[in-house]
């Protein structure tokens, strides 16, 4: 059912722009409004004790920024790092908290304005998998782009440790 077909659903303001990007052979999107900006992979400090997809911190013009690898956290194979890697630094919100954070995607592709006729609602999983990141499906040129919630990709857990790791 598209996105046009209903309006009782949340999930029919979804229309606007998204940065998309590749992770494997997929095609991702994230809210515009999200992303302060786009980096080249550079020095990540490790972090003891952190979990695996959080790869550690950057300092981006002395600001320390916590640095995710969304491969990592969607449970998708690595790959090393080449020069079409980027590092897209966005703003989540968790509570009272605004947390900068890098999130590494293989490569960034392009802004695209979806409207509301080249939508559909996230499909559903079941109970067994929790997808609930996932906010719908943009369709634009025989390509379907995911479009994600990155605020949901992040438990409460994880934003706290982010947090943390951005204060220290």
């Amino acid at each position: 059912m598209s996105i046009s077909e209903t309006s009782t659903n949340s999930s029919s303001n979804l229309d606007g722009k998204y940065l998309t990007f590749a992770i494997s052979k997929e095609r991702y999107g994230i809210e515009i409004l999200k992303v302060q900006e786009i980096i080249k992979v550079t020095q990540i400090t490790a972090v003891p004790r952190c979990p695996d997809f959080l790869k550690g911190v950057i300092n981006l013009r002395g600001k320390i920024i916590p640095v995710m690898d969304l491969r990592s956290k969607f449970n998708i194979a690595p790959i090393p790092y080449d020069e079409k890697t980027c590092i897209i630094v966005i703003n989540v919100d968790k509570g009272d908290q605004r947390i900068s954070l890098g999130i590494i995607v293989d490569t960034v592709l392009e802004v695209i304005g979806f409207t509301t006729a080249e939508l559909e609602f996230a499909p559903q999983y079941g109970s067994h998998l929790n997808s609930n990141f996932i906010v719908g499906m943009g369709k634009r040129d025989n390509q379907l782009n995911i479009l994600i919630d990155i605020e949901k990709v992040i438990s409460t857990q994880e934003s706290e440790k982010l947090a943390q790791m951005s204060e220290s």
